[in-house]
């Protein structure tokens, strides 16, 4: 059984490694930097190069944050939710909700769940809820495996050896979805949804404990998410 339903895009993919190819062999020929192709490659401006633009990449919230901010305007104009205020920068969670009920709810923003920032949150005293929401962006990412790899190796050590306890995660892929679920969707006449899921009540250090495990419609901000979003 599949992690999530969503397929890293194999087309691309190839052209992504073929270009990778491509630009480690070639990479000496571009630009002005006057160096001969041995001088260059032992220079550390290559892997440098990569590295700053990894991180450019990789830091930048700018077009998820936004994206957020469009989700919750919505629900907030749709009597989902009664408000929202964004948490700052100073803070380890990134937008308080409050629904209806009065209820509040804590949105940790995170991206493709493959790197080390999955593993910073910190869930406030006031939460009673609280959320991780990965919105990946990245076309060439493998969805699959970056939930496995965000949930099982990074998240449930912090929820574990932190004690943090997390209601749910919310993943939001740019990839598409495989063909069991885009079969089983269009014959819903349905649109792909993105996936949740939610986890122990509680934290445990114990994990022999069978704690039990929350139900999507007793988690209530992913639950009004499921209303409208794809």
């Amino acid at each position: 059984m599949s992690v999530i339903p969503c397929l890293q895009n194999e087309e691309l993919q190839k052209l992504i490694l073929d270009y990778a190819e491509v630009l480690k062999t070639d990479a000496h020929k571009l630009g002005a930097h006057g160096l001969s192709e041995q001088e260059f490659y032992n220079s550390g401006v290559f892997r440098g190069a990569i590295e700053r633009i990894r991180g450019q990449f990789s830091a930048t919230m700018r077009d998820k944050r936004e994206f957020c901010r469009h989700v919750l305007n919505y629900m907030q104009d749709q009597g989902f939710i009664q408000d929202w205020d964004s948490a700052g920068e100073s803070n380890r969670h990134d937008y308080v909700v409050r629904l209806k009920t009065g209820r509040v709810c804590v949105i940790e923003l995170k991206g493709c769940l493959d790197g080390n920032n999955t593993n910073i949150f910190e869930r406030p005293s006031n939460a009673q809820e609280f959320v991780i929401w990965s919105v990946c962006t990245n076309p060439g990412a493998d969805p699959r495996l970056n939930a496995w790899s965000g949930i099982h190796t990074r998240l449930s050590a912090e929820i574990i050896s932190r004690q943090q306890q997390v209601d749910g995660v919310r993943i939001w892929s740019a990839e598409p979805l495989g063909a069991r679920a885009r079969n089983s969707l269009a014959r819903r006449s349905a649109r792909p949804p993105s996936l949740i899921m939610c986890f122990r009540r509680r934290a445990s250090m114990c994990c022999r404990r069978r704690l039990p495990v929350h139900e999507i419609i007793r988690v209530l901000l992913p639950n009004r998410l499921t209303t409208f979003i794809c």
